[in-house]
């Protein structure tokens, strides 16, 4: 866990929050009134997730969008480190934020590029093997995909394109050991 002032560049970080704690954690052995009320969020652009410390007048729920940059203290976790319960709520949120932000993840099937010679980013994809990249990038040569529907329309062979992506980004917060990052940013690979 690392502590981070949020960067203050005039542009907003937009994140997701997935569980509001006014009474803080429960593993927290401070008294009651010592303890800081809390919320993790999501960040819809890199996925990081925040623990966020919050003033007595902070005014957030579950669900809401949040700019990260209005936190005096916010803290980069680990999937692992969220409580039960926020863990369960974070497949909901990256499946809206996908759903939300159609074409930006529709654009990585137009756009994923080779990672090496034999390895491709679409490989790294749940079910995508080296006959359903070829047909994607053969369909993405003669026309770009506009959306989900269309890519499952044009693509033999690839069902459900959207959970397809959802799954890897959840691959990607559950796990600290991959070699390969196409969507989660993690503070130690910078």
């Amino acid at each position: 866990m690392t502590t981070t002032e949020p960067e203050d560049s005039g542009d907003e970080i937009l994140g997701a929050v997935l569980d509001v704690l006014p009474h803080g954690r429960s593993d927290d052995d401070r008294p009651q009134h010592k303890k800081e009320a809390l919320a993790f969020a999501l960040d819809v652009q890199d996925f990081s997730i925040y623990e966020l410390v919050l003033d007595d007048d902070s005014d957030v729920a579950f669900g809401d969008r949040v700019d990260l940059t209005e936190f005096g203290r916010i803290t980069e976790v680990e999937f692992e480190d969220l409580p039960g319960g926020t863990q369960s709520e974070v497949e909901y949120a990256v499946e809206e934020i996908v759903e939300d932000d159609e074409r930006r993840f529709v654009d990585f099937y137009n756009d994923a590029q080779p990672i090496t010679l034999r390895l491709h980013q679409l490989n790294l994809l749940p079910g995508i093997g080296k006959k359903l990249r070829n047909s994607i990038l053969d369909e993405r040569k003669r026309k770009p995909f506009e959306s989900f529907d269309e890519l499952e329309e044009r693509v033999s062979g690839l069902h459900k394109p959207k959970e397809v992506l959802v799954e890897r980004i959840l691959e990607e917060l559950r796990e600290n050991d991959l070699k390969y990052r196409i969507f989660v940013r993690r503070e130690d690979s910078e």
